[in-house]
């Protein structure tokens, strides 16, 4: 696999990467065809594998390189990646304020973002894709990385493991969308458009970062950073307090198992394919 994408450019090999993911959400989303409720101690677990997937993609598949490449690009390293993390952070802030979302579990009168009168539906949709636009964007910067040729760190293989750990956590996220939807009466096929929706945004956000990153190859480690720092503050902000939302019960240790595995499993595919 790795020698038949490395004959694509990188914008190419980001955007089939990114609509690998996409097609994992599908896959989640489709388990609507064969379930109509999804057990809380099951969908903790997968929130939690999501989120360890996530914090360990951001170490091993973006701030180390981003550190490295500061520092042959002879940039101060450490106030670049911080830069890059916050300005992440501050983006994924902005945009978890302005647009309308649901969070799993909650009433419509709790939804974040600008207020509007927008379908349930729509706004559980919104909520994972909120999720899936730095995970786009972190695979998209993550090739672009390979093609701008800066550093060891960065590789091919390194981008396909980064996609591969992104497509596995999607998995949860597509039937944590769709499933809720069925069993607030939509059909299974309406609930499944719903749910794999929430994923097209990854190819548009992969393409973006490749794009951005080989054009303007000095922002490099400013990118990889900022990819960083958005899924840290996905993971802290929503992930874990959903996954935890049900205080003081054996479902907050499941869930903790989970990150753990989910930590793991994302660094052993880094360290063992990048």
């Amino acid at each position: 696999m790795i020698q038949w994408i490395s004959q694509f450019s990188p914008f190419q090999q980001a955007l089939f990467a990114t609509l690998f993911t996409w097609g994992v959400t599908a896959l989640g989303a489709a388990m609507v065809f064969f379930f109509k409720v999804i057990n809380k101690t099951v969908l903790n677990a997968m929130l939690g594998f999501a989120a360890g997937v996530m914090v360990a993609a951001s170490f091993w598949s973006l701030l180390a390189p981003s550190i490295e490449m500061a520092t042959e690009l002879g940039q101060v390293a450490y106030i670049t990646a911080a830069t890059g993390f916050l300005l992440g952070g501050a983006f994924l802030y902005v945009i978890d304020n302005l647009l309308p979302h649901l969070h799993m579990g909650l009433n419509t009168s709790q939804a974040e973002g600008i207020k509007t009168n927008w379908q349930r539906s729509v706004l559980l949709v919104l909520a994972i894709t909120l999720h899936n636009i730095p995970e786009g964007l972190a695979v998209g910067v993550a090739f672009g990385a390979v093609a701008a040729g800066i550093g060891t760190t960065a590789s091919i293989s390194g981008a396909v493991a980064l996609a591969i750990g992104i497509g596995l956590q999607n998995f949860p996220e597509g039937a944590a969308v769709s499933i809720p939807l069925r069993r607030e009466g939509f059909s299974r096929f309406k609930s499944f458009l719903y749910g794999q929706a929430s994923g097209i945004v990854e190819p548009i956000a992969g393409v973006i970062g490749a794009i951005a990153v080989v054009r303007m190859q000095q922002m490099l480690p400013y990118a990889l950073a900022f990819a960083a720092g958005a899924m840290i503050y996905v993971v802290v902000e929503e992930l874990i307090p959903e996954a935890q939302r049900e205080k003081g019960g054996s479902n907050t240790d499941i869930a903790t198992i989970g990150c753990l595995v989910g930590f793991a499993v994302m660094m052993v595919l880094d360290v063992a394919l990048g």
